[in-house]
């Protein structure tokens, strides 16, 4: 079977027309705009109000120190109370239920609800002041030691408690006749929303985005309190959540006649560079009490690739009229023809051209509302021996994990530092991410779509079964397809989506028929919302014969690909254990796609080294087997992983040895906070390519060796600084682009070596430490083809700062991030350098946070102070707002010389 998706993207994009006269008995603008500045903030631990979405079960056993991979177990079963606001908050998701028998009906009456802090009248002057996005735990300290609130799991930061957020809002009584409504892109979770003490709605999964009507509650032309309630529990998930309010939020104001929310869907059945039918489908809706006639006029334009403006205009359909019933919605259908289309291209090409849908509404001859819908033009082909063809080429998918979380930043989105991770990523030879395990922050696809990456976009990391006490499945039953819908409502139309997955690792696949009925249920409603698209979920347990698989249109294998503790290493360990299942699945479903949504789980710390080396090319990381419990370090020589994982090296093997794999998808490219296995006195993980300071490990080498064969580089390990290994066995290894490579130890040769088929880096194992040079000669077909030195630093003398730009706008949001590296008097970096260094930002800028990337370092991100950490450490630094100028940052550190650096602070 050969499945073949075509489309674009659009997003919402309404524009303020503020010079146009009023029409009929209906104001002409629209306009939308963030409500992120000037917030109140109060965080509680425990609840300390009247205020429950829903009976919670007990939390008996908090441990979450537990392997990845252990099998979800049933929910337990609670009972609702009429003490809850799940009845009044369950109709916020009507509009995502297909069903209209299906909806929740709201309750007649108002709910009872005694806490002042919904009122207008209390008094929020000593609450903090903050602005979204926020993550209420990220500035906070670490909690150490065991039986802690929040443990290694979701990073030892205190995200659980009770955050309330109020802001004061004035609506013109000009304004009365719109719809008014709350867009919030993010909230963690269990978001509640009152308006002048009125409940509004809200939504519990915190990844979702959500809209509610403000319309009912607001008192135009006075000053109106709205208050939000985020009540995020412990034991909630397997990784750092975040807390608070932490993407964007908007204010909408429509006419009543208007374009849905979420309301366009553009698709291109059919592309070529000759032409490309392009098919627009548009939600209108009228909530006003009469029957409505609009005029709907739909242009078409190029956007200039660098600055996403108006380039030129390239096609305009006629115009329609519609006629739509009082408080309905209408479905419009409109199809045209481009001729020559720029197509949209993946990552290595440099061309990801994107379009413009302008549409717009006129009701008696004036308009009323325009909706700008951006859109990229390409054919996608998924073919079950052929991989992955994009507009007729084969990509083969080079692809990582990506958790949401910011590093030192935390859950809070940020572009600009979205965007450095995705340049690091590019720049490794990654092509594809994949959205562990949740719907992420829209701007980041806007990014993905800009830079070129292919995504697979996540919802759920389970369903009806736990991995956790109180994840989602609690609120499975009732929101499973209104997050569902919602999810790929919004995203529907990025063009660098290919893919759905609505689960990863969930326990149904343990449970034969029945998992594979709920299965099937999502895989339907997912397909009912877009039919565009292949629709997966992750296996790390299911197996060809059983029926879970049979329900997707991709096999997607979490490690099961290159086998789970098979090999001779990993035979002591218990757990799930798998022989390399490509073949198998590949028989059983010739004509499905494959590919491994996870692989590798290999750990390392950057920079540091746990001798002996382990022969194997894939080993399980234990105490004195590449893992050091004291220093809860994981060696660099990159051979080692969690328990069912597997080395970089054995994932190439297994997947060169079955060429109809259409890639792989690797955890992760960035460590991320939470989940620090194997140590979970740690806050953050090891499994990244990149630390979580943004500092490369050895790894990334490895890796940039195998997806940009073409880049000529060779990079040695370890570092040479071993003073007290003089005479000791102290292994080599060289990761390179090249075949042959040949290493010299103070200029005497130690052998070339060959590369040999299914092997992926030339290893050394029997170097005798002396201190001095390392030298590696690398080849390709014969001829010189890279060169590297790693050399015996003197003592460190100095700090080097090094800015990733020389400019940043003032706009409060913009970041630039500092690297300081610890150096000798010839200007070498110390690798063993742990000095604590002062970082000072003077003028017009502000010290965000600093890092170092060491996963144990449990002193707060927000500190001043941070200790190198194999010779680096992180500053990251945001303009004040609204101030031009220069910004001054500087390093100290007794005994070294000091270091500083300046930037500009320019007008945003």
């Amino acid at each position: 079977m050969t499945l073949k998706i075509c489309w674009p993207r659009a997003v919402y994009g309404s524009v303020l027309l503020s010079l146009l006269s009023s029409i009929s008995s209906f104001a002409q603008t629209s306009e939308r705009y963030k409500i992120n500045k000037g917030w109140r903030f109060e965080r509680h631990e425990t609840s300390h109000d009247d205020i429950r979405y829903d009976v919670r079960p007990e939390v008996t056993d908090r441990n979450d120190n537990i392997v990845a991979d252990s099998k979800p177990t049933e929910s337990v079963s609670v009972k609702s109370s009429n003490q809850t606001l799940k009845a009044w908050i369950l109709p916020t998701a009507n509009d995502f239920i297909k069903d209209p028998s299906k909806y929740y009906p709201k309750p007649t009456s108002e709910p009872v609800v005694t806490t002042p802090l919904v009122d207008k009248s209390y008094d929020d002057s000593h609450w903090q002041n903050v602005n979204l996005p926020h993550d209420w735990a990220i500035k906070m300290p670490f909690y150490k030691g065991e039986n802690v609130p929040v443990g290694g799991g979701m990073g030892r930061l205190p995200v659980q408690g009770i955050g309330w957020y109020r802001k004061k809002l004035t609506f013109e009584t000009k304004d009365a006749q719109k719809k008014i409504y709350l867009d919030i892109d993010g909230a963690m979770s269990y978001s509640m929303v009152w308006l002048n003490g009125k409940l509004v709605g809200g939504w519990p999964y915190g990844y979702n985005s959500y809209r509610l009507d403000l319309t009912p509650f607001i008192q135009f032309g006075q000053e109106n309190q709205l208050a939000i309630r985020i009540d995020n529990p412990t034991n909630s998930a397997r990784w750092y959540p975040g807390g608070g309010i932490y993407r964007n939020v908007w204010i909408a104001k429509v006419n009543p006649v208007h374009i849905a929310h979420w309301g366009t869907f553009v698709k291109t059945p059919s592309v070529s560079t000759q032409k490309a039918n392009i098919d627009i489908s548009l939600s209108l809706k009228n909530e006003s009490a009469k029957n409505q006639s609009v005029d709907l006029v739909t242009e078409l334009y190029l956007l200039d690739k660098n600055t996403q403006k108006l380039l030129k205009k390239v096609a305009a359909l006629s115009k329609q009229n519609i006629v739509i019933e009082a408080n309905q919605q209408a479905k419009i259908q409109q199809e045209t023809v481009l001729a020559n289309p720029v197509l949209w291209n993946p990552l290595p090409a440099q061309n990801q051209q994107l379009y413009l849908v302008k549409t717009k509404l006129f009701q008696q001859g004036k308009l009323i509302e325009i909706y700008d819908t951006k859109f990229g033009i390409r054919s996608v082909i998924f073919d079950a021996n052929k991989g992955i063809l994009v507009n007729g080429k084969s990509i083969k998918i080079q692809g990582v994990n990506q958790h949401h979380d910011l590093g030192a930043l935390g859950a809070a989105f940020n572009v600009r530092a979205a965007e450095r991770q995705l340049e690091m990523l590019r720049d490794l030879g990654c092509n594809a991410i994949r959205m562990s395990h949740n719907p992420p922050a829209e701007e980041l696809l806007d990014l993905t779509d800009r830079m070129g990456f292919l995504v697979i976009d996540e919802v759920f990391d389970s369903w009806e079964r736990k991995k956790t006490p109180l994840d989602f499945h609690l609120i499975f039953p009732e929101w499973h397809e209104p997050d569902t819908r919602s999810f790929i409502r919004r995203d529907k139309n990025h063009p660098s989506v290919i893919a759905w997955s609505v689960g990863n690792e969930v326990g149904e696949q343990y449970t034969e028929e029945a998992g594979a009925k709920i299965a099937q249920k999502l895989y339907d409603i997912a397909k009912d919302e877009d039919d565009t698209r292949p629709i997966t979920a992750s296996m790390n347990y299911a197996k060809p014969q059983m029926p879970f698989p049979k329900v997707f249109d991709i096999v997607s294998l979490n490690y099961q690909g290159e086998g789970i503790r098979d090999a001779p290493a990993y035979a002591h360990l218990k757990g799930i254990r798998t022989s390399p299942l490509y073949p198998a699945f590949q028989k059983q479903f010739p004509d499905k796609l494959i590919l491994s949504s996870e692989t590798a789980s290999a750990l390392s710390t950057r920079g540091t080294y746990v001798f002996p080396v382990a022969k194997e090319n894939s080993a399980p990381v234990s105490e004195g087997v590449g893992g050091n419990g004291a220093l809860q370090q994981v060696s660099g020589y990159e051979l080692y992983t969690a328990a069912f994982g597997a080395s970089p090296d054995k994932v190439f093997s297994s997947q060169d040895k079955h060429p109809f794999v259409a890639g792989e998808f690797v955890w992760t490219g960035w460590d991320y906070i939470g989940e620090p296995t194997p140590y979970y006195s740690a806050r953050s993980s090891y499994s990244g390519i990149i630390d979580l300071a943004g500092f490369k490990k050895d790894r990334y080498y490895l890796y940039q060796a195998r997806w940009r064969p073409e880049l000529k580089f060779a990079h040695i390990l370890p570092h040479w600084n071993w003073q007290e290994r003089i005479g000791q066995i102290t292994p080599v290894h060289v990761f390179t682009s090249a075949d042959e490579a040949e290493l010299f130890l103070n200029g005497k040769s130690l052998g070339r070596k060959k590369r040999v088929e299914f092997e992926y880096r030339f290893r050394w194992d029997d170097v005798i430490y002396e201190a001095g040079k390392l030298e590696v000669i690398a080849y390709k077909n014969g001829k010189e083809w890279a060169r590297d030195i790693v050399q015996t630093t003197g003592e460190a003398t100095q700090l080097v700062l090094k800015a990733d730009r020389k400019s940043i706008k003032n706009n409060g949001e913009d970041l630039v991030f500092v690297e300081l590296s610890v150096k000798d008097a010839k200007g070498n970096m110390v690798p063993t350098a742990t000095q604590e260094v002062e970082f000072e930002v003077l003028g017009n800028g502000e010290l965000v946070a600093t890092d170092n990337g060491d996963p144990a370092d449990l002193n707060s991100f927000i500190l001043p102070t941070r200790k190198t950490y194999s010779g680096l450490a992180l500053a990251i630094v945001k303009a004040k707002e609204g101030k031009k100028g220069t910004i001054t940052i500087r390093a100290k550190c007794k005994g070294l010389k000091s270091s500083e650096i300046m930037i500009q602070s320019v007008e945003f």
